[in-house]
This record gives structure tokens, C-alpha cells and sequence, in this order.
């Protein structure tokens, strides 16, 4: 537009400087001749755009993406503008979501795809899908030739990969999904993520996809972004990648960290699949770090304070606890009496009387229990517990009832071993009579020879351990040692009879009287040599033998029938030479008598 004005130097032509009416004429004149101009002006521009309409009328083709104007929205169609001299139809369809709302209003502007120029109702045929699907080939054809990161959405499951939407559907094979192999497809279904084309052939439509590149690249700017920030003893966030039967591995961002099944909790854990599942977020310590190898080793219990630090103070002996088993051994059962804090109950802390040959017998894992704290050991970790401490101890009550010296009328036999019996005396404890307790002199092979399980018996205290909780019992002390005052009634050097009851190799015992023996060694059988004493005598014969030598303290008696042979030889000798003797000595007094008379009758 070109405004026409009145120049100064055209006004010192006229010759003076103009009064107000003039002025106000020249003023009128000038606006009519602006008016004139603006109207000229707006012809011009009117006619530029009726021009430029015609001219873009003339281009418009069928087959080409056109941008246009929504001019009306009807229940089947959106009707566009895109200047040509009619108006285009696009089908609502192609505005509607999965939910089947249509997502267009009047004057949106929309990129269309001319199928038709005009319909038989004065329409084109338009399509929004077709015009998308154009401009998205066009894009991913850059982007592939530019070697450029494509974004898309995971839409479905197909056979060998996953079909992805970047405009138009691509495939994403299994073995590019990710660096490692993916078994759960599912999981990516809905997302949206970036993708590499490896492939791309727009005659045939069809792309290929990569997010394995994606994710390696990725990874690899990670890795050396965490390479250069972890340090030892830095609290760092990280994801469980993979579970091993000793520990997990820990994603810390493009590097992986062992996360040891030692190093999870300062509890008791089976498995780490106890606490982890692949996936879970976790915050753990770096506890080494080797640069050169790369290596890091992390710990999850060492985020979190030790519970052992306050042990003593949190449980000191004496104190009653609550916990859980959590374990049960063949010599005790372990309670967890807060996260990482466990306590032992060992077999015998666990009743006064009863026998406990396994735990099991009285406590199984998951149970609550009541116990006692016994000991606390924080270095070593270890709390020793009681559960019978809890209750009356009967050993208190056994050394007023039963005081040494008391006889126990009615016992009966709980068990018969190698080494004795057992006798329940009616208060929940066994005392023990010792095999060499059951007699004095009888020697048993298997205290079951005599006794057997259920037998009343009568038996004597002995005595009395109620620190080791051991009760002695006495079934021969009953009756009076044999051995008592022994060499009261036996001699050295007398000779007694006996029965044979036991050979050996080195001899023969022999029993003198009831619960006395006496051993004649295989030397002291006889005079001539004998291999064995069974080539002389055999059980239950009746022999006569000499005392050699008597010891009450080791119950042992020497018996020798050789030196009784020669004893008796010895006698008799000695009786015969006095005998003979004795004979002599009257033979001189009648032979003295003899003479006397003989003497006399010749006087």
C-alpha cells in the first residue's frame, strides 16, 4: 500500500505555511486520496489469494499428503478444507482411540492423504491413517539413512518377536529384544521405548527393529558413567538381575555386582529367592571394588546397623524371651529372637527329668517359645538359651526326699544298657544303677542277664550330682560284702573247697563260698606242666586247693592245688616219721622189759 503525502518542500512552493481552513481541505483531500490507495491495496491482496487458490487448486493430486482444516464433524465423517474448490470427507473411524471415542473438532489442522478428487455427493475421498502411514515411511526412511534412533509402542505378540508401532508396524525379533534373553514377552507389551532399524525395505513394508543395540549402547555409557563415581563404602541403588543359590547379582547400572547370600541379612536365610525376586530395587553397600577387574562386591545387612552390637544389653542373662524356632538339630534347636539375633537351646537345657533323644521330640520349627537367657557370647555371636529353666527344678526336691543312705523299695526299670540299669523312682528322674553295682562278686556279661524292662527292684542312694544331674543307685549294697572280714575267716596257707565256675587261658576259678572266688593259675594246677587248664578241669568240678595268698582291697584270693599236693605229701611224711618214732621208742621199752625178765628167770 502506498500513502501519498505532502511534502515540505512542495509546501514552500505554494509559498506559505497553509491557514486552518486550507489546511483542513488539503487534510480532506488527503484522507479521500488514502482511501482511494487502502481500496486499491485490498483489491491487489484479494486477488493475490483468489490467484494463489487457483494456482493450488491446479496442484492438488490424488495420492498426496495435503494439510487441511476441520470444517465440521458428523457421526461418520469429518469434513475437511485443504482450499480446493470442494470440501473432503475423512471417516470418523480414523479419529477414534481403542476405547472408540473420536478424538477431532472444528478447526483442527490434519494432514491428509487425497484419495479422490470428487465423489458423486461433490466430496473428495480424504484419509488421516494413509497420510500418517505416508510421513511415517518418510521419517523412519531418514532416520534409517541417518542412522537414527526410531521411537515406538509394543503392540503384540508374534511369532518370534514382538510387533512394535513407529508409525507403521515393524517387527522386533526375540534375540534383539534385549543383551540378554528375554523368556516373559509379556512384560514389554504397552511400552513404549527407542529402537535401532536394522532392516528396512519400503516397496515390500517391511521393517526390522533392534532394542538389543539400544540397550547395549546404553549399558556402556552407564558403565563408565558408574565406573568413575563407586567407591567403597558408597550406599548405592541397584537392580536384582539374577539369583543364584549363593547370592544375587545386582544391575548398579551397566555393571553388575555380586550381592553374596552371607552378605544379605545378618539373620538366617535358605535361599536369596527368600528376599529377592528378579526386578526388586535394593540399596546396598559396595563392600570392594577392584578396579582392574572390574569386580564389586556388595552387602545388604551392612546398610543396616549389626544387632549383635547390643546383644548383651538388649538380652542379658537371666532375662525371659520369646522366639521363634527357626531350626532343629540333632543337638539343639536354634530361636530367632529378632532379625539376626539367634539364640541355641541345646538338647540338655531343655527338660530337668525327661530324656530328650532329639528335639524334635518337644519343639519344631515355626513354634513360639518361651525361654531363658543362659549366656551371651556378642564376639562369637552365640546366645545360649534354656527352656527348662523355667520350670521347677526336681533335683531340689530329690535331696531333701531322697538323702543318701535311702533305700528305694519300689523302683521300676526304664531301660536296660551295657553298663546298667535305669530306674525311675517315681519323680520324673532316673537314677542309674551301675553294672558294678549289681553284685558283689557275680560278674555279668549283659546287665539284661538278671534284669529287664519294667522290673520292680529295691535299690540304696549312693549319691547325689545335682550340678551333672546324675542320681546313684545301688542294688548290693543291699546285702553284706562277702569280701568283709575275709581274712577273719580264711588263712593262708588252708586248704578249702570249691567249685570250678570259669576257665581261661591263664587259670581256673574256683568259688570257695557264695560270692568268693579264688584263681589257680594253669602253673598251680599240677606238678607236671599242663598247656591250658581245661586239659585238667572243666566246669562245675569240685577241687580242694591250698591258700596261697589272701588281698580283701582287690577281692582276689590265691589258690594252688600243687602246692595243696605237696602240703599234704609234706604232712603226711612228717605223720609217718612220727609215727615211726613212736614205734621205736616201744620197742626199746618191751625189749628192756624182755631182758628184765629173761635176767630174772635165770637168777
Amino acid at each position: 500500500m502506498v500513502v501519498k503525502q505532502t511534502t515540505e518542500t512542495e509546501s514552500k512552493k505554494k509559498g506559505a505555511i497553509p491557514s486552518n481552513q486550507n489546511w483542513m481541505d488539503e487534510f480532506a483531500s488527503f484522507s479521500s486520496d488514502v482511501e482511494e490507495t487502502i481500496e486499491q491495496d485490498t483489491a491487489d491482496e484479494n486477488f493475490a489469494e483468489l490467484f494463489e487458490a487457483s494456482q493450488k487448486q491446479q496442484e492438488v493430486k490424488e495420492g498426496e499428503v495435503i494439510d487441511g482444516t476441520v470444517v465440521g464433524v458428523s457421526p461418520d465423517f469429518a469434513t475437511i478444507d485443504i482450499g480446493y474448490k470442494c470440501e473432503g470427507l475423512v471417516p470418523l473411524q480414523e479419529f477414534k482411540d481403542a476405547h472408540g471415542v473420536a478424538h477431532v473438532a472444528v478447526g483442527d489442522v490434519v494432514s491428509v492423504y487425497l484419495e479422490r478428487m470428487e465423489l458423486e455427493n461433490g466430496f473428495m475421498l480424504l484419509s488421516k491413517d494413509k497420510a500418517e502411514i505416508i510421513r511415517a515411511w518418510d521419517e523412519i526412511s531418514q532416520a534409517c539413512e541417518k542412522d537414527q534412533l526410531v521411537e515406538g509402542t509394543v503392540i503384540a505378540k508374534v511369532k518370534g518377536g514382538l510387533s512394535v508401532d513407529i508409525g507403521v508396524k515393524a517387527f522386533l525379533p526375540g534375540s534383539q529384544i534385549d543383551t540378554k534373553p528375554v523368556k516373559n514377552l509379556d512384560k514389554f507389551l504397552g511400552k513404549k521405548l527407542k529402537f535401532k532399524i536394522i532392516k528396512f525395505n519400503k516397496k515390500r513394508g517391511n521393517i526390522v527393529l533392534s532394542r538389543r543395540a539400544v540397550v547395549a549402547q546404553e549399558r556402556e555409557l552407564q558403565r563408565a558413567e558408574t565406573l568413575s563415581t563407586l567407591q567403597e563404602g558408597m550406599i548405592v541403588a541397584g537392580t536384582v538381575k539374577n539369583i543364584t543359590e549363593y547370592g544375587a547379582f545386582i544391575d548398579l547400572g551397566g555393571m553388575d555386582g555380586l550381592l553374596h547370600i552371607t552378605d544379605m541379612s545378618w539373620g538366617r536365610i535358605k535361599h536369596p529367592s527368600e528376599l529377592f525376586a528378579v526386578g526388586d530395587e535394593v540399596k546396598v553397600k559396595i563392600l570392594k571394588y577392584d578396579r582392574e577387574k572390574e569386580r564389586v562386591s556388595l552387602g545388604l545387612k551392612q546398610v543396616s546397623p549389626n544387632p549383635w552390637d547390643e546383644a548383651e544389653y538388649k538380652f542379658p542373662i537371666g532375662v525371659k524371651v520369646k522366639g521363634k524356632v527357626v531350626s532343629v538339630k540333632d543337638y539343639g534347636a536354634f530361636v530367632e529372637l529378632e532379625d539376626g539375633i539367634e539364640g541355641l537351646i541345646h538338647v540338655s537345657e531343655m527338660s530337668w527329668t525327661e530324656r530328650v533323644k532329639h528335639p524334635s521330640k518337644l519343639i519344631n520349627v515355626g513354634d513360639e517359645v518361651e525361654c531363658k537367657v543362659l549366656e551371651v557370647d556378642a564376639k562369637n555371636k552365640r546366645i545360649s538359651l534354656g527352656l527348662k529353666q523355667l520350670q521347677q527344678n526336681p533335683w531340689d526336691e530329690l535331696e531333701v526326699k531322697f538323702p543318701i543312705g535311702t533305700i528305694v523299695e519300689e523302683g521300676e526299670v526304664k531301660s536296660v544298657t551295657d553298663f546298667g540299669l535305669f530306674v525311675d523312682i517315681g519323680m520324673g528322674i532316673d537314677g542309674l544303677v551301675h553294672v558294678s553295682d549289681l553284685a558283689w562278686t557275680k560278674k555279668f556279661g549283659h546287665p539284661s542277664e538278671k534284669y529287664q524292662k519294667g522290673n520292680k527292684i529295691r535299690a540304696v542312694v549312693l549319691g547325689i550330682d545335682k550340678a551333672n544331674e546324675k542320681f546313684s543307685l545301688g542294688v548290693k549294697q543291699l546285702e553284706r560284702d562277702p569280701w568283709e572280714n575275709i581274712k577273719s575267716r580264711y588263712r593262708q596257707g588252708q586248704a578249702v573247697d570249691g567249685i570250678v565256675t570259669k576257665l581261661t587261658d591263664f587259670g581256673a576259678f574256683v568259688e570257695i563260698e557264695e560270692g568268693v572266688e579264688g584263681l589257680i593259675y594253669v602253673s598251680e594246677i599240677a606238678d607236671h606242666r599242663i598247656e591250658k587248664p581245661s586239659d585238667a578241669l572243666k566246669v562245675d568240678d569240685k577241687v580242694r586247693a591250698e591258700i596261697l595268698s589272701i588281698e580283701p582291697k582287690e577281692r582276689r584270693i590265691g589258690l594252688s592245688i600243687k602246692q595243696l599236693g605237696r602240703s599234704e605229701e609234706r604232712a603226711n611224711y612228717e605223720k609217718y616219721v612220727g609215727d615211726a618214732s613212736k614205734k621205736a621208742s616201744m620197742g626199746d621199752l618191751f625189749g628192756d622189759k624182755l631182758k628184765a625178765a629173761l635176767t630174772k628167770k635165770e637168777e
